[in-house]
Parts: structure tokens; sequence; C-alpha cells
């Protein structure tokens, strides 16, 4: 079994508020916009696993150390994590072929700012995206998913929402 928290538009600002959601996780999940790499060494320092991708608004170094699209493997449930894929009913083309031909159990993004978690009969998967748990954008919740991944199921899914902060 593994615990998994799953965040996406950081935009450079990493709450003190969900540290504590960080601890006793397997794996931490970042599904883009990250805004600078302090972010995530801090989130890679927290969970014995972290993956991510980067999104439209990563710089160059960024893009460096995280791919666009992130396929993988966890207690036999396969991932796949991008940044922006379009409408859920509708995928951007290059997405949703994608997405078709990997066939994973779980589709993760981002970008919205609005947190999304539904069974996808289009393309066969649970699509998550967790919202933002950034300040950056016009969400009012910043948000964030926690769950289990235990033999290929997902389990125990639970939102975190935190009041939004000003920066500073």
């Amino acid at each position: 079994m593994k615990q998994i928290l799953l965040l996406s538009d950081t935009h450079s600002f990493l709450d003190e508020r969900i540290i504590k959601h960080c601890r006793n996780t397997d794996e931490i999940w970042h599904a883009g916009d990250i805004g600078n790499l302090e972010v995530t060494d801090r989130l890679a320092k927290l969970t014995p696993q972290f993956r991510a991708v980067y999104g439209n608004i990563d710089d160059h170094k960024t893009r460096t150390e995280f791919p666009k699209n992130n396929i993988f493997e966890v207690e036999g449930c396969k991932v796949f994590m991008t940044h922006i894929a379009g409408p859920p009913s509708k995928y951007h083309g290059s997405v949703a072929k994608a997405v078709l031909k990997e066939k994973p159990q779980i589709f993760v993004c981002g970008h919205s700012h609005i947190l999304k978690v539904f069974y996808n009969k289009a393309f066969s998967c649970l699509h998550l995206n967790p919202g933002a748990i950034g300040t950056h954008g016009f969400h009012t919740i910043q948000t964030a998913l926690k769950f289990k991944i235990e033999n290929g199921e997902i389990k125990d899914m639970n939102i975190i929402e935190l009041e939004r902060r000003k920066r500073g």
C-alpha cells in the first residue's frame, strides 16, 4: 500500500499548512506549474518518492528536471500525469492519443485550478485534478488530494482544503 499526496499549481509558493500532509506519505506527485525548483527540492525531502511534470509557467531549469508527461506504475496501478489536458470530456489531441495508447488507471492533470475527481468513461480511467495548492490564480480555496493505492485499487480519497492566504 502507498499513501499518495497529489498537488498542483504551487506557482513558487509552498504553503506551510500543506507540510503536515506531506508527512507519512510514500509518494508526493506534483502536476505542474511548480514555479521554482526550491518547491520541489523541499517536497522531495519530505517523502521517499517524488514525481512531477512541468507546467506552462515553468522555466527551462524545471523543464530540464521534469518531463512534460510522466507515466509510471504504483502498486499495480498505471498512472499518466501531465499538466494541461484540456476539457475532461475531450482531452487535447496529443493527450487523448497518449491516454488511449497508455491505458492508465489514473490520469492526473493540473492547470485549471479547479479540483475534479471522477471516472472518465470515455478514457476508462480515474481523472484527478487536485486544483491549486498555491496562492496565485482565481481560486478561493487551496486544494490537494490524498489517497492510497493498494494492489491496483485507489482507496480512501480525501480532499485537502485550505483557506486561501495572501502571499507574504
